[in-house]
């Protein structure tokens, strides 16, 4: 974003729905100054929810912004919405955990590097130290904390001290092969993103590759989603597939997995950080840029 620009505010709403509500909040948005840059919306028949993303720049807008969300928490209260605001000049902050195998990271680092993702990488978290020299080359600090059963309880004490000191908001597990307490999910509720390398719900658990070539199956595919309490069934953010034939073994399987792997979860996370997810009942909806 220009320095001389002023930012533009992101809103996530959604609720029962009403009538009234896009005319109430634009008409709250340009009886304010505010001049809108995007709206979507979406309504769901079958639970009668609305959901909608709406942004508006703050140049010469009339409500300051430290009075902002309690004033627009107003109008979405007086309807029955929830809300939640994000301001474009406030990058997320990201860390990333990881085990053994690169890929995913050093797509995830790339498109940092490269400004793809306009993010904040305070650090990175693995149980393993295989990537350091990857974490090093990119000036990202390396946090190695290796993980037994034994250690499993005092390491992730250990990571939420981190996060906390790192003022992190979204953990990405990047290929992070170990599974998280409720604790830390909790800690982090709809702001932890892993990717799984198979088409949810197909293949849930270890090794899916390998049950995919049992099966025979005639193509893979990779899914995002939120972390859960359980394991793989948290609302999907992104999922793709690739096809393979008979000649495919376990090991091509793998590699051609790996490539939509970093694509689905590159795309899943810059979804949630340019605020373009809203979940319900377990589910997500995912608007456009």
């Amino acid at each position: 974003m220009d320095e001389k620009s002023s930012p533009i505010i992101t809103a996530l709403i959604q609720g029962k729905d009403t009538k009234g509500i896009i005319a109430t909040i634009t008409s709250w948005i340009f009886d304010n100054s505010g001049n809108i840059v995007y709206l979507d919306q979406h309504t769901d028949p079958v639970e009668d929810m609305f959901f909608m993303r709406i942004r508006w720049d703050m140049d010469g807008f009339q409500v300051p912004r430290e009075e902002l969300d309690e004033e627009f928490g107003r109008v979405c209260w007086r309807l029955g919405m929830a809300h939640r605001l994000f301001f474009s000049d406030k990058r997320m902050r990201v860390a990333i955990m990881v085990s053994k195998q690169g890929h995913c990271l050093l797509d995830l680092l790339y498109r940092w590097r490269s400004q793809q993702l306009e993010i904040d990488l305070p650090c990175i978290i693995s149980n393993h130290d295989e990537l350091k020299d990857m974490a090093g080359y990119y000036n990202i600090p390396f946090h190695h904390l290796p993980v037994t059963r034994e250690t499993k309880p005092e390491q992730e004490k250990k990571a939420m001290d981190i996060l906390r000191k790192e003022k992190v908001d979204t953990i990405v597990l990047a290929r992070y092969m170990q599974i998280l307490t409720p604790k830390l999910v909790n800690a982090y509720r709809n702001s932890i993103i892993n990717i799984h390398h198979s088409f949810l719900p197909a293949f849930i658990g270890a090794d899916p590759y390998l049950q995919a070539f049992k099966r025979g199956v005639k193509i893979i595919g990779a899914t995002s989603h939120y972390v859960t309490e359980e394991l793989d069934q948290g609302p999907i953010i992104y999922q793709d597939v690739v096809p393979v034939t008979h000649r495919d073994n376990v090991e091509t399987l793998k590699r051609k997995g790996e490539d939509i792997e970093k694509m689905v979860l590159a795309r899943s996370v810059a979804m949630h950080v340019e605020n373009r997810v809203l979940i319900h009942n377990g589910k997500t909806v995912i608007f456009g840029g």
